[in-house]
Formats: structure tokens, C-alpha cells, sequence
């Protein structure tokens, strides 16, 4: 989908959906397979897929959808219905998967609903349309029989490590120029799934708790395949690749050997691995190119994380007890060895009062590089949902605004609108403040979108007015979102 979060504005990152290409890979090769990320085409989304379907006349369609992007996705089956009506139109991802019922209405015009895991699914579906066979006996797969759908049960998880999950397919994307600050960018993935219980995860609420690993030599292949087709930086999308710590290092030190150090890395971590195993594993990190991680805060305050279900992967721990939070450790080891921490926090949960969302602000501001602070979003039949809706929280089921920077529940102590308010003006900058990392990075890149850049983090109002103490932040944020609003209309 074409839909984007706010924190990953596309002058600067343009991530792939590294599902896409996976599934891609995991067809029968005899099959023509083309992916088409709409990430891309933001603002021609409509004459990229008339091309496209006339180009390719395809058989089945897939989309990839999360809950934000879920009208967004109904409009473009709308679309493709009527360029071809004979199409199979089939659906997978999070909200897919943990919201069945959006699809099965006969208005959303789906045949398949691919939930959890897809690649066996999907590959499965692909072999019995072509045989003519039934839907029947394919785990995981929703299907439309007559006026309704039926639901096979569930596919078991599955391990990843036997190989029968093969490389990604980049073929066959037939859309380019995914970036990252102006570098060539590709996601690979070494692992899947994670063991804690955060309230607010739909991973867990598909997979369950568990971790399955790639071996090695698949992982280097994935990345070299991702380098051959022209990356130059990566983003490992583990759920949780610092579950296994020691199995992290040695992937560190498997990239050093195999001379893939020469690209740069992006991960998501924990700040309680980073704290205990900092001093070994910080350096190691850089050594192998990583550049950029994605630290799990959540929040520095207990009681949230408490809520959040987050105190355990955010303790710093020693000689087998819990000494307090592990963020300001696993900064400072990060810090220590050249590389950039992307804070992300979580602010406007039930309990919370202006106070503890400045004190998360403000940390912020003191300790990470770029900030990814989002609000706590009921996403479909996670615990944090439950908990929002007994307590009458939520204040927004426009789904398109589930984007994680749009406050649609409430606290107890302050309105939605407020949360948002205070995350949107610190936030600015916050960003404003990387550009000189930027700039020592990447001066090619800044000079050329710099503007761009200012222009997409103060739209709704002025940098300069900002600057001098001239702009009338409520007005500046009412038409901010205001424009957020018109942002979303893709198709």
C-alpha cells in the first residue's frame, strides 16, 4: 500500500515491504510474478496500477495490508475489480489476518484471505488455482464459497531454519528507488518472532510467543542477493534479533568474514541486551556496518511500562536482579561506538498526565537521535486494545488515522488532540537536530532535499517562523493535520 508513517517521510526513507518479495520468491518459478510497492508512486497510485494490470492482465492479485492502510487497500481492489473483472483478489498482513471480517463482506470484493505466515499459504493457493483443485486443506487460507467464507484452520508456525522458506524474488519488483537517506536500500530478514508479551504487538497476536532463526549461510545469501541488486544499506526487520544475543554477535562477526561490511546496517533492538552486552557487542555492531538502531524504549517511566508490558526488556539487570530501566545503558553503549539511536517511545497511555508525557519528551530530546514516538494505537485484538475499550479511551475508528502518529485514544488525565500536540512540537525538533548528522553522512543528499526535508517536518506552518519565535504553534498543528488528513487519500 501506498500509505506511509509519518516518522518515514519518502524525500528520505523508502523502505520495501519485504513480504512482497518474499512471497514472490516462495511461488513456483514457472509462475510470472510481479511486485509493485506503492510506497513509490504516492501521489500516482491510480495510473501505476492501470498500467500495471493492463500490462500484466493478472490472474490473481495480492495486497498487503495493515490496519491504517485498510481503506486505502478496499479502494484499490475497487479499482482493479473494475479494470479487470474476472481477477482473484486475495489479502494478507496484519490486519488481514487479525480482522478477517473486514474482508468477507461481499462489498470488499475478496476471494482469499492469507492469514499469518503467507509464503506456504500463498504458494499453496497459486498451485490449486492452477490445478483447478480446492481451497479446502490449505492451512491458514480464508476463502469465498458462494454468499460467504469459509475458514480452514489455522497454519501450525512454522520453523525457518530446514529451508524450505526460499530467498526473496527482488526480479520481481517492477518499481524502483527504495532509499534511505539517499543510499540504495533493501530489508533481509535473519529471524522471526519474539518471546515477550508487549500489550501493544500484533506479531504475538499472529505467531504466539516463539523465536525460529535462518541459518546463516541463507542470511548472507539474502544479503548479498539484496547488495547484487544494488543495495547499499540494509534493514534487518527481525521482530526481536536481540533475543539471542550470542547468535547476534556471531552473525556480526559472519558478516565481517563473508566481506559484507562494506554496506550499512539498520536494526531494531532491546535495551536491556544492548545494556548487559554492550561493551562486547557495540563494537562488534560497528564493526560489521551497523549504523542506525531502532532501540525499543517504549517509555521511561515504570508504571507505563508496566501497562505496556515492557518492564522486562527494558531492565538493566545484574548478578540475576532487576537495577532500574536499561535505556540510558544501552544508549550510552551505542553512542560510544559511532552509531545512531532512533528512539522509540510510546506516549498518551490510559494513565498518563501531561507531566510524564513531557518527562518522555524530554528525554527524548536529551539522549536519542531521531525520534519514533508514536501513540498507543488499538490495533485489532491486542491486550491494548481491550484495555482502551473497557475504559472508554478510544475517540476515533477512522481506521486511515491508526498510523501511530495520530493520537485517536485518550488518556485519562488529557485529550487526544493534547498527546498529539505535544509528540508533533517536540518532534520537529528533534528531527531538525539530526540534519547535521546528515550532513557529516550524507552532504550530497542534504543539500539536494534539505529543503524538502524542512518543508515535510513544518508543513502546516514555517521553519524560519518557527525559528524566530513567530509561529502560532495551535494554528501551525491545526493545519498540519489538516494536511496529514488530505495525505491519505491515495486513490
Amino acid at each position: 500500500m501506498p500509505d506511509s508513517f509519518e516518522h518515514m517521510p519518502t524525500v528520505g526513507i523508502r523502505m520495501p515491504n519485504g513480504a512482497l518479495s518474499a512471497l514472490a520468491g516462495n511461488v513456483d518459478p514457472h509462475h510470472q510474478v510481479a511486485v509493485a510497492d506503492l510506497i513509490l508512486v504516492q501521489r500516482e497510485v491510480r495510473p501505476t496500477v492501470e498500467r500495471l494490470v493492463h500490462e500484466w492482465q493478472p490472474a490473481l492479485v495480492g495486497l498487503s495490508v495493515m490496519t491504517f492502510q485498510r481503506k486505502t487497500a478496499l479502494r484499490i481492489i475497487e479499482l482493479v475489480r473494475a479494470l479487470r473483472p474476472g481477477v482473484r483478489i486475495a489479502v494478507g498482513g496484519y490486519d488481514p489476518s487479525l480482522a478477517p471480517e473486514a474482508y468477507t463482506d461481499p462489498t470488499a470484493a475478496v476471494d482469499f484471505i492469507v492469514r499469518g505466515e503467507g509464503e506456504l499459504t500463498f504458494r499453496e493457493l497459486v498451485r490449486a488455482l492452477e490445478s483447478g483443485g480446492g481451497f479446502e486443506n490449505i492451512a491458514g487460507l480464508s476463502y469465498r464459497a458462494g454468499d460467504g467464507f469459509l475458514h480452514n484452520p489455522d497454519r501450525p508456525v512454522y520453523g525457518i531454519a530446514d529451508g524450505e522458506i526460499r530467498l526473496p524474488n527482488r526480479d520481481a519488483r517492477v518499481l524502483r528507488d527504495y532509499a534511505f537517506l539517499g543510499r540504495p536500500v533493501d530489508v533481509v530478514e535473519t529471524s522471526r518472532g519474539c518471546t515477550y508479551d508487549c500489550s501493544f504487538c500484533s506479531i504475538i497476536e499472529m505467531r504466539g510467543r516463539n523465536f525460529h532463526t535462518f541459518a546463516f549461510d541463507r542470511v548472507l545469501a539474502d544479503i548479498r542477493d539484496a547488495r547484487d541488486h544494488g543495495a547499499r544499506a540494509i534493514f534487518l526487520v527481525d521482530d526481536n534479533i536481540t533475543l539471542n544475543v550470542r547468535r547476534f554477535e556471531a552473525l556480526c562477526r559472519a558478516i565481517i568474514d563473508a566481506g559484507l561490511d562494506d554496506l550499512e546496517y539498520l536494526v531494531q533492538a532491546m535495551t536491556s541486551a544492548i545494556a548487559a552486552h554492550g561493551t562486547t557487542l557495540a563494537p562488534l555492531m560497528r564493526q560489521a556496518g551497523f549504523r542506525y538502531v531502532f532501540l525499543g524504549i517504549e517509555n521511561i517511566l515504570d508504571d507505563d511500562l508496566r501497562f505496556l508490558r515492557a518492564r522486562a526488556k527494558n531492565a538493566l539487570r545484574a548478578n540475576g536482579k532487576a537495577l532500574g530501566n536499561a535505556t540510558t545503558t544501552a544508549i550510552e553503549h551505542l553512542h560510544r561506538h559511532g552509531m545512531y539511536v532512533v528512539g522509540g517511545l510510546i506516549v498518551g497511555n490510559p494513565d498518563d498526565t501531561r507531566e510524564s508525557i513531557e518527562a518522555n519528551l524530554a528525554f527524548a530530546r536529551r539522549c536519542v537521535d531521531y525520534p519514533y514516538i508514536q501513540h498507543p494505537t488499538p490495533y485489532p485484538r491486542t491486550p491494548m486494545t481491550r484495555e482502551f475499550r473497557e475504559r472508554g479511551l478510544v475517540i476515533n475508528e477512522n481506521l486511515e488515522e491508526y498510523d501511530g502518529t495520530t493520537a485517536v485514544v485518550r488518556s485519562e488525565h488529557v485529550a487526544a488532540d493534547e498527546i498529539e500536540f505535544l509528540r508533533w512540537r517536540a518532534e520537529r525538533w528533534m528531527k531538525v537536530r539530526h540534519m547535521r548528522a546528515v550532513l557529516k553522512a550524507r552532504p550530497g543528499f542534504l543539500l539536494r532535499n534539505g529543503r524538502k526535508m524542512l518543508t515535510h517536518t513544518f508543513r502546516g506552518g514555517s521553519f524560519v517562523k518557527a525559528l524566530l519565535g513567530l509561529e502560532d504553534e495551535r494554528r501551525a498543528f491545526a493545519r498540519y493535520r489538516a494536511i496529514r488528513k488530505a495525505e491519505r487519500l491515495y486513490v
